[in-house]
């Protein structure tokens, strides 16, 4: 009976306690979206970069650096076998064009060279023997032509005195081939005659010798090494994006870190119009002007190149 009595105050107690929890849950949730909205949003983490202007439109100016160069600069070498008879030149002496540098032993080619102008002046003596015999035997046949048309010889000896002047200039133009061929053979020693004679191939700076007197040597053995000192020429590659902007006669500065106190003014000589596919460059030459200071071929130079917009 007291079981009875009681269950419908239980009832109450649980319904009360269930519309309690179900109202604070229904609180957090309206609560939290509210809470997340007042949060501010987070900042991209790599914002995009600003578009960047090219080098051209960014600066008009261009440093490019290379070697200092020259047009002339070669390795004198032997012409001929032989033995260094003389060196008349050093390792920095400057020469003119054909200035005797080195001397090879020429004595059997000079003996060689008298024998053959001899031979020549043999021959020419026998050339002029031949034509006054053509002289003689002209005057003759003059004489037997008009003795023939006296009736005083037959006419087969007329014929000889004819055939005899013909057999004499015969011999006179085989004389003639003879003198030539003796002439060209004194040429041909003169020519080796100056091939022992080592020369300088224009004006220049004597860089380095490597050979000794006395010292035998084949043909094109390098002896010496010669440059010219101007005029003095920069050579560099650009961008192939310049190629329409560089044009000859433009002036640059031009600087060396070999000369660090030393300003120089070059302008453009050479513009390639050809691009090297394998790189995307093209060739461009200048050459430097006016006094060179302490620059020299080999150098390292920097210059700074407007490029025209």
């Amino acid at each position: 009976m007291r079981i009875a009595w009681a269950a419908p105050y239980l009832a109450a107690l649980l319904a009360l306690t269930g519309c309690g929890g179900s109202e604070k849950d229904e609180t957090i949730a309206a609560t939290t979206p509210a809470r997340a909205s007042t949060t501010p949003a987070a900042a991209p983490a790599n914002p995009a970069p600003a578009a960047q202007p090219t080098p051209l439109e960014n600066d008009n100016f261009v440093n490019v650096s290379g070697p200092l160069i020259v047009e002339h600069q070669v390795d004198v070498t032997a012409q001929k076998e032989g033995t260094l008879a003389k060196i008349t030149t050093e390792a920095g002496a400057r020469v003119k064009a054909g200035a005797l540098l080195a001397q090879l032993d020429d004595r059997q080619i000079v003996a060689n060279l008298e024998a053959g102008r001899a031979k020549s002046r043999s021959i020419e003596n026998d050339l002029r023997n031949w034509q006054a015999e053509v002289q003689v035997v002209k005057a003759d046949l003059v004489r037997a032509q008009r003795l023939y048309d006296d009736g005083l010889i037959p006419q087969d000896q007329l014929q000889h005195a004819q055939f005899k002047v013909e057999s004499e200039q015969w011999d006179i133009k085989r004389v003639g081939e003879l003198l030539n061929t003796a002439r060209q053979e004194e040429r041909s020693l003169e020519l080796e005659l100056e091939k022992t004679r080592i020369t300088a191939p224009f004006d220049c700076l004597v860089a380095r010798r490597y050979a000794r007197e006395g010292q035998s040597v084949n043909r094109g053995d390098k002896l010496f090494w010669v440059t010219a000192e101007s005029p003095l020429l920069l050579r560099f590659t650009l961008p192939e994006k310049f190629i329409g902007h560089i044009k000859t006669g433009q002036q640059l500065e031009l600087t060396s870190p070999d000369a660090p106190n030393e300003q120089h003014s070059a302008k453009i000589k050479e513009v390639s119009s050809v691009i090297d596919p394998s790189s995307g460059t093209f060739d461009v030459l200048a050459e430097v002007f006016g006094a060179h200071g302490s620059l020299r071929p080999g150098m390292t130079a920097t210059a700074r190149l407007q490029i025209p917009q």
